[in-house]
């Protein structure tokens, strides 16, 4: 994936199954179309180029898995909102 952005528009980095913070923190991993945080529990749905929050798959969950370390921040800017069906997902900038 290159630019991932959430619903809202805020970049998220992306390398390999790792998802990071704009700031370089890490969020969780990706699984199956999925965004799962460190404890396994899902934050997101990947749709096209963003990250979304649908009430409908927050039953999905996976292995939890212990982060990498963090990365270091992008200067991405953000970009304008997406009209998907969905919620912002809770990713930290």
């Amino acid at each position: 994936m290159a630019n991932v952005y959430t619903k809202n528009g805020r970049p998220v980095q992306v390398h390999d199954d790792r998802v990071y913070s704009k700031r370089g923190r890490y969020v969780g991993h990706l699984d199956d179309g999925h965004l799962f945080g460190k404890n396994g529990r899902y934050i997101a749905t990947v749709d096209g180029d963003r990250l979304v929050y649908r009430s409908t798959d927050r039953a999905h969950i996976s292995s939890p898995l212990a982060p990498t370390g963090n990365v270091g921040g992008s200067g991405a800017a953000n970009v304008g909102r997406s009209g998907i069906w969905g919620d912002e997902p809770d990713i930290p900038d």
